[in-house]
């Protein structure tokens, strides 16, 4: 049992997202018909509520298109319960160890493989009508963000955690981290570093990028999970062109 997301990376090529910030099912809907391999339904910095989540998730309606919930923290409960809605994966922030990458894999799995708790009746397998036949076996995509200057002190033992699918660079936490560790210079060189651990230990390296532009470079470098901005900044840019309209009055 795969979802489109896990079989994509299983293939190789690059994966193309969206942030879903704004909460509503009507944009999540939107976003959905337009073909994204995947949608970060974000609940740590978006304005979602837990309750909210369920029905973002009802309106990824795209057979292709895997809805993804960033939690705010390592919380086994919250993701499970993500999990049982429908989400094909999780993505958590601040992950600085590969103890922490090991919590997360449990929090993702059953036994014995992990820690999560198992209902046949929930919304991911249909209300009890798709149950899987081996659910020990069932895995959904696990992304851990790298956004701390000890995540990349300690990204190769990140990335040797079995179940860890995607480390994922959050830029702008990144960036604040190394800054007031006087470690500002080392962005790029840790943006690299990301991307070796994860080629050799045959995951996937992911990143936000806010401009179509950094894609090039990024894949370069090794980069093949990319969320392209989000709902909020492509509305923002799609009002800064019309108010330029201003100046033809």
């Amino acid at each position: 049992m795969k979802t489109p997301l896990a079989s994509l990376l299983e293939a190789g090529p690059s994966a193309l997202g969206t942030w879903i910030s704004l909460g509503d099912p009507v944009v999540t809907e939107m976003a959905s018909e337009f073909g994204f391999d995947w949608l970060l339904i974000d609940l740590e910095h978006g304005g979602f509520t837990e309750a909210a989540v369920l029905g973002n998730l009802q309106a990824v309606r795209h057979p292709a298109t895997s809805p993804i919930v960033r939690v705010p923290k390592l919380d086994p409960a919250l993701i499970a319960r993500m999990l049982d809605r429908g989400a094909h994966g999780v993505m958590v922030p601040h992950i600085s160890s590969p103890d922490e990458a090991r919590a997360l894999v449990s929090a993702t799995r059953y036994t014995p493989h992990g820690e999560r708790g198992y209902s046949r009746t929930v919304r991911a397998y249909g209300y009890g009508r798709r149950i899987p036949e081996d659910a020990a076996s069932y895995r959904c995509v696990v992304m851990a963000q790298i956004e701390n200057l000890a995540g990349v002190n300690h990204v190769e033992e990140i990335a040797a955690v079995d179940g860890v699918d995607v480390l994922f660079v959050g830029p702008a936490d990144l960036t604040h981290d190394l800054a007031v560790r006087g470690a500002a210079d080392r962005y790029e060189a840790s943006l690299l570093r990301v991307a070796c651990a994860a080629r050799e230990h045959g995951k996937a390296a992911g990143i936000l990028a806010r401009n179509l532009k950094d894609i090039p470079h990024l894949k370069a470098i090794g980069y093949r999970v990319f969320a392209l901005d989000s709902d909020i900044g492509l509305l923002r840019k799609g009002y800064e062109c019309t108010v330029e309209a201003r100046n033809l009055l």
